[in-house]
């Protein structure tokens, strides 16, 4: 079993008796290199990441270096929940309708691309969810991301912040809205989910309603 050491405790239910080969945050190449020379050398693999392997996770990468380096081996990929889907789940029903998904991370993607991704969504009213929102050293783009949902949307817009997610005793949940969300504690196991101009507070849970109620089909 091959991920971040963090990653691997979570699941340290099954990995017990295994071979496991983990390493630090920003060294996914070295450890999806590593697991394919394990395939190749004819072990059976799991690359874990955390909430889906194929959003944000390694899944994509263990493809590309695969096809890179000629590496004949099967790939399965096991669906697991996403941050945005298990912080959805503790708000309430904020995804019910159409959303958007945007890691405010600059590590591989511009910040200008970011920005550019920002204002269409902002602007198209879809819900976000936002992932990477804020870290020691990267403080300023949160800040950045709310003033550009701010010239689209009421400063009333529900928002939820919600910080380790699925981490027993660390879970953080927060509700609040567009114009006052930044002062909630913020970081890097945060998601946070800016809701649309529909989006609404019912029974204390964040839900964007999708047009059943009234409609006949």
């Amino acid at each position: 079993m091959v991920g971040y050491k963090r990653y691997l405790e979570n699941v340290g239910d099954l990995t017990r008796g295994k071979k496991i080969v983990s390493s630090g945050m920003t060294q996914e190449a070295d450890r999806c290199r590593e697991a394919l020379r394990l395939a190749l050398a004819g072990e059976t693999v799991a690359v874990v990441s955390s909430g889906d392997a194929g959003v944000y996770g390694m899944a994509g990468l263990a493809m590309e270096l695969a096809e890179e380096e000629k590496a004949r081996v099967e790939i399965e990929v096991v669906p697991g929940v996403s941050a945005a889907n298990a912080a959805a789940a503790v708000l309430g029903a904020p995804l019910m309708l159409d959303y958007a998904v945007i890691s405010l991370s600059d590590l591989l993607v511009p910040w200008e691309t970011i920005k550019k991704r920002l204002e269409a969504v902002a602007a198209a009213d879809l819900v976000a969810a936002i992932y990477n929102p804020k870290s020691k050293k990267r403080t300023k783009q949160i800040a950045e991301a709310a003033g550009i949902f701010l010239k689209h949307r009421p400063a009333s817009t529900p928002v939820g912040v919600c910080t380790s997610i699925g981490y027993e005793g660390e879970e953080k949940i927060v509700f609040s809205d567009l114009g006052r969300f930044l002062k909630a504690d913020i970081g890097m196991m945060s998601i946070v989910i800016i809701g649309n101009k529909g989006s609404r507070m019912v029974g204390g849970r964040l839900v964007t309603p999708r047009g059943y109620k009234g409609k006949r089909f």
